[in-house]
């Protein structure tokens, strides 16, 4: 099969909620998906039945080629779920957390030590040696849960927001991680609130609201649907905002920022023109830029929910 997720027509309802309402979701094999959407719009539903936590009323659900409600023991013996809080004892170094689930997961005590200095190896983590994870960064917490979820060496990997809480440098460190992982052919189910990870990570997105997928693509295909480039111009003095928007048709204005933006056609010919525009008008510029829409914007487009919806 060239699709490790294959979901065709998925319902799922909590009373008088519609969590899922014939959702249509493929995944290939050895890519990043990512999943976006604003609360309530079925994300986390999606990934409990994908995972067999829960069962799905109506439709076909398939992971790894099985059926989640007739081979659900095949199913989880393929997959691996990292959530969003650390499941690790503390007190425990990271090589003991790695062989405690590798024993969990009924591996005998050699191969689980064996596969616990596999994965710290594969993460960076082999010098931590006796440090207990309560004195680990952020970063290096995330990374050895994402390593404790890889003990079984699963095909499908479902992360649900798995750099929220770590600074830029935390993140940076999953995020390479996953790409490691992808590169040894995993496949990973993204949910996540920062839309900037899935413009990093995801191979293709789909945008979930109201428990259907309302947009699926690559990033430059969705930034496509909100039109194309664009160009920003910041002024150095804002009594000119006016003045400089009137330089470019169909522009929106920013005061706090001193922000002009406008839809361009033929971006190296805009700025070209732009800069020559402003300056025959004596307006002074402080940056310009032509730009392909943010994730942000197209998040904003398709769903009218602001970028700080996006959640779990």
């Amino acid at each position: 099969m060239t699709d490790a997720i294959v979901v065709e027509g998925a319902r799922k309802r909590y009373g008088e909620k519609q969590a899922l309402d014939g959702l249509d979701l493929v995944v290939g094999r050895g890519t990043v998906h990512g999943v976006l959407g604003p609360n309530g719009a079925g994300k986390t539903t999606t990934v409990r039945v994908l995972a067999t936590l829960l069962r799905h009323d109506e439709g076909s659900v398939r992971v790894a080629g099985f059926d989640v409600r007739t081979h659900a023991d095949e199913v989880r013996r393929r997959i691996g779920l990292l959530g969003q809080h650390a499941a690790l004892d503390e007190g425990l170094s990271g090589r003991q957390n790695l062989e405690m689930f590798g024993r969990l997961h009924h591996l005998g005590a050699r191969r689980a030590g064996a596969r616990a200095d596999e994965l710290l190896e594969r993460f960076g983590l082999t010098d931590t040696g006796r440090k207990a994870v309560k004195q680990f960064s952020g970063g290096m917490r995330r990374r050895l849960d994402l390593a404790a979820s890889l003990i079984t060496d699963p095909e499908v990997l479902f992360l649900d927001e798995p750099t929220t809480g770590l600074d830029p440098r935390g993140r940076a460190e999953v995020w390479a991680s996953v790409r490691t992982l992808v590169g040894g052919g995993t496949t990973v189910l993204l949910t996540t609130q920062y839309l900037e990870e899935a413009d990093q990570l995801a191979d293709r997105i789909s945008v979930v609201d109201r428990g259907r997928v309302i947009a699926d693509g690559t990033a430059d295909e969705l930034k496509g649907k909100v039109g194309g480039d664009r160009i920003d111009i910041v002024v150095r003095d804002a009594r000119h905002l006016a003045a400089a928007a009137a330089l470019v048709p169909g522009a929106d204005v920013d005061e706090d920022r001193r922000l002009v933006s406008a839809p361009v056609a033929d971006r190296m010919a805009a700025l070209t023109r732009v800069v020559r525009d402003l300056e025959s008008a004596g307006i002074e510029a402080e940056d310009i830029a032509v730009r392909r829409p943010t994730l942000d914007e197209v998040f904003l487009h398709l769903t009218g929910e602001p970028k700080e919806a996006v959640a779990v």
